[in-house]
């Protein structure tokens, strides 16, 4: 899919929308934009009220884009292929044309950081009960209709305050808090592309591991070079249906798989959610074939989480998931032979712990973001010494 955008107007209504009333004392009641969030104490200098795109602490030139005729250039981050001519901005909001050369406008300029549990992410093999540095910028390359924090994925970089924090002083912090890794979350990572990737590597060098939350549409190249530098990655497959991916997520299904083929290749810890939306992507045959594509292509050992939906955004006219049909997403993938599924955003749930898938013990206890109980032994089960895939 290639997408030109040679005027404002031909932008998408996502970039183009100013931001209404409500949406704007939202955003500028604090930096920290993530509705209901604490903000941590900030490093001294970090914060930067009002920062717009001709701030060049926050400019830097893109990776994975090539030259075309009359300065107009091709982005190859992610399956969009944007057309972008001179002046202008790729879907996403946050890449930009300038003279010929693109540019991300979000190097070292999150809106929001956070400690969150791993288990919030979610994260269920990787290192349980830890606690992750959060961070995100505005813009996405998606428009979900359900987006819980379209207050920053769904705006340009010059509509949300935002903080100056290189990726050092990124990877400091999360030491000094006690993080054991740091998170790139909220929006999709893949359009702050350079900014996680430097910050993994700084992270690397504070001992504090990195882990991508992300929707992986995005072009095989750069999601095998990020595994390089990354730890694990959670992949939010938004269904199993290119019709849905089009008309509720506004991307395609195909790019996707292809991506978390790569990540599983790469051999970097991953981990699935799966968002179960009443009528839409709920339907028994679905869930059986995307069973049987895990099966297949990742291997019964690849956790998947059946998440429950609540009304959000632009899609508040369906009720949140039933119990039941979480549960019956949950049988289907465990008779197609899955090892580790999850049940996600119902609390106390028998599902949000993890089994042994031999001797079937409870091995790590969990009550919403909380780990009551971690028994794994040196990666094994301590009841029958099978081994537990994941990073402990």
């Amino acid at each position: 899919m290639i997408e030109k955008f040679s005027t404002i107007d031909q932008w998408p209504d996502k970039q183009k929308q100013g931001m209404k009333r409500r949406t704007f004392l939202k955003l500028a009641s604090a930096a920290c934009v993530v509705a209901g969030m604490p903000v941590l104490n900030l490093p001294s200098g970090s914060l930067a009220l009002g920062a717009t795109g001709s701030d060049n602490r926050y400019v830097r030139k893109a990776r994975y884009w090539e030259s075309k005729a009359h300065k107009q250039i091709q982005c190859k981050l992610c399956p969009r292929h944007c057309v972008i001519d001179d002046h202008e901005r790729g879907y996403c909001g946050v890449r930009e044309n300038r003279g010929g050369t693109y540019y991300t406008l979000v190097y070292a300029r999150p809106v929001t950081y956070h400690m969150d549990p791993i288990e919030k992410k979610p994260l269920f093999h990787f290192y349980p009960g830890s606690m992750a540095f959060s961070i995100a910028t505005a813009g996405c390359n998606l428009n979900c209709k359900f987006c819980q924090n379209w207050e920053i994925s769904q705006v340009t970089p010059e509509q949300v305050n935002s903080f100056y924090m290189p990726p050092e002083k990124i990877a400091r912090a999360a030491k000094d808090y006690g993080a054991k890794s740091i998170a790139y979350t909220y929006n999709e990572p893949t359009i702050f592309y350079e900014y996680m990737y430097d910050t993994a590597i700084a992270g690397h060098k504070e001992e504090v591991k990195s882990v991508v939350i992300t929707a992986a549409y995005i072009e095989k190249e750069p999601i095998q070079k990020l595994c390089a530098v990354v730890d694990a990655i959670k992949v939010d497959l938004k269904a199993f249906s290119e019709q849905y991916y089009k008309d509720v997520v506004h991307g395609e299904l195909k790019p996707v798989l292809e991506a978390v083929e790569a990540i599983h290749n790469r051999g970097r810890w991953l981990e699935i959610v799966y968002l179960v939306v009443p009528t839409l992507n709920d339907g028994e045959k679905e869930i059986k074939q995307l069973s049987r594509w895990i099966k297949r292509n990742l291997g019964p050992d690849v956790p998947i989480h059946f998440t429950r939906f609540f009304p959000q955004y632009l899609l508040k006219n369906l009720p949140p998931t039933p119990v039941e049909t979480l549960d019956r997403c949950k049988a289907i993938a465990d008779a197609e032979g899955l090892h580790y599924v999850y049940v996600g955003n119902v609390p106390g749930h028998p599902a949000e712990n993890t089994y042994c898938p031999r001797c079937g013990n409870v091995l790590v206890e969990r009550i919403g973001f909380t780990v009551k109980a971690m028994k794994i032994k040196n990666g094994r089960c301590p009841y029958c010494g099978t081994r537990i895939p994941g990073v402990w």
